[in-house]
């Protein structure tokens, strides 16, 4: 049979083709679930000698399913496109949901008016769920609208103020800094000084704190200053914890932009890397390759947290309690420490 012309293709004229009733082919395109192989085998054929395609709002209408998942970022766009984290999690969960024949739809929600928007958009059936990558303490009534409208939901991290609430997958944030701390003293490096994320987010909280708990009594503020994750944030921190003239001979800082930013200011004042003072970062990110020398760091498994955010997420839509999942990291030693 050739490809009909003039109308699209419809599941009778693939069970007329395979020779199999319009239930089997049913079936066969909802899982599969209770039809032989040989009769998947037929119908498969006759899809493609048909050139049927599944009607997407017609499943929609069938199932009460969209096939979508809102992809939801709380920050601006210039954070998005210059983060290169954000754009491995948003690849990888788009992978991850390929695989389920569902597609991802990017979200931005950083202004009040976007967010309104995004509430709008979710919450009106346009999408199955939502994975919500990035959030901040001033995001909390906005994620408290969305979890009240009942939508499915999942965090990358651990969402300030839903702890204990809501479904998240996550790297071990303040486990992999303590080690990295650690490692910097194991290294000689006694007089640490820490350039920290947003305290508004889990991450910088959690690699504050483990910064702080490593040192003990030999911590102070002064040994600490905070930036946006950004390199430049990373490059003002820098100048800032030299002028205030606290001897260091170390610096862990709370991502790899951050740390790269730092050592540009470090070389600009000319102190050598790891010579006068050891850079470590988080992330294990691109430019941890770029740096000279190269960036000991973190390693989050990125495309680990994705796969299990958009598991929980399946889970979630499918009716299961929603899950928390922490992942282990791992040092990277490179030519910083």
């Amino acid at each position: 049979m050739t490809k009909l012309r003039g109308r699209r293709p419809t599941i009778d004229d693939v069970a007329r083709e395979a020779g199999v009733s319009r239930g089997t082919v049913s079936r066969v395109l909802n899982g599969g679930h209770w039809v032989s192989d040989g009769a998947r085998e037929h119908v498969e054929r006759a899809i493609r000698a048909t050139g049927y395609r599944i009607n997407p709002h017609a499943r929609s209408l069938a199932t009460s399913r969209t096939g979508s998942v809102g992809f939801l970022l709380t920050e601006s766009y210039e954070r998005f496109f210059s983060d290169p984290n954000f754009l491995q999690i948003l690849r990888a969960c788009a992978d991850a949901l390929a695989e389920h024949g569902m597609t991802l739809i990017l979200i931005m929600a950083d202004t009040l008016e976007e967010r309104s928007r995004a509430t709008e958009y979710l919450t009106s059936g346009h999408v199955d769920g939502a994975l919500v990558v990035s959030t901040h303490r001033d995001s909390q009534e906005f994620l408290r609208t969305l979890l009240d409208s009942r939508l499915p939901v999942i965090f990358a991290g651990v969402p300030l103020g839903f702890e204990e609430k809501v479904g998240h997958a996550t790297a071990d944030d303040e486990g992999g800094a303590r080690a990295m701390v650690e490692h910097l003293r194991a290294k000689g490096r006694t007089r640490l000084v820490h350039i920290a994320g947003p305290q508004d987010t889990s991450g910088g909280t959690s690699r504050l704190r483990a910064f702080r708990d490593v040192l003990g009594d030999a911590f102070s503020e002064e040994r600490v200053a905070y930036g946006d994750y950004s390199r430049e944030s990373g490059e003002r921190a820098m100048r800032e914890l030299i002028s205030r003239d606290v001897p260091f001979d170390g610096v862990f800082c709370s991502n790899d932009l951050m740390a790269a930013g730092a050592m540009d200011v470090l070389a600009s004042a000319g102190i050598a890397v790891p010579e006068d003072v050891a850079v470590a970062g988080f992330d294990d990110a691109p430019v941890a390759l770029e740096t000279n020398p190269p960036l000991t760091t973190v390693r989050q498994p990125f495309d680990r947290v994705s796969a299990e955010m958009v598991r929980l997420l399946i889970d979630e839509i499918d009716g299961r309690q929603a899950g928390r999942v922490t992942l282990p990291t791992e040092i990277v030693e490179r030519g910083t420490v």
